[in-house]
């Protein structure tokens, strides 16, 4: 069992956050280069990544809002174990939520392998 300070667990919760929000608005970028793309091609092998490359960006976007929504979570499990017991939290240790620290780990892997990708698509269709 991993444990961290109450204040690191918060930073890595404000810190993810930050990350995932950027990636979306990363993913909403990417949507308007694929807007792009379509504007200016119209050959079949131009096209058919383009769909594979939206499909992707509705699953990370759906990935993002649950990863958010289960950091918000594990934000709440510390909110209340702070209140429980408000005694010296800041040099109290809580469990680490193991789980959401592996699943932030594979969304950044995945996620920088989509957007090396795309850009390597772009760059060959535009």
């Amino acid at each position: 069992m991993k444990e961290k300070y109450i204040s690191e667990l918060h930073n890595d919760h404000k810190e993810w956050s930050t990350q995932l929000n950027f990636a979306k608005d990363e993913i909403q970028s990417f949507n308007n280069r694929l807007m792009e793309v379509v504007r200016s091609n119209t050959k079949q092998e131009v096209l058919a990544p383009l769909e594979q490359f939206q499909n992707q960006f509705i699953r990370e976007k759906e990935v993002i809002d649950q990863l958010l929504h289960d950091i918000n979570e594990d934000e709440n499990r510390i909110v209340n174990n702070a209140k429980e017991n408000n005694v010296a939290t800041d040099h109290r240790k809580l469990e680490v939520n193991q789980d959401l620290e592996d699943r932030m780990s594979r969304f950044n892997e995945i996620f920088d392998e989509m957007k090396s990708n795309f850009n390597k698509y772009l760059s060959e269709v535009l």
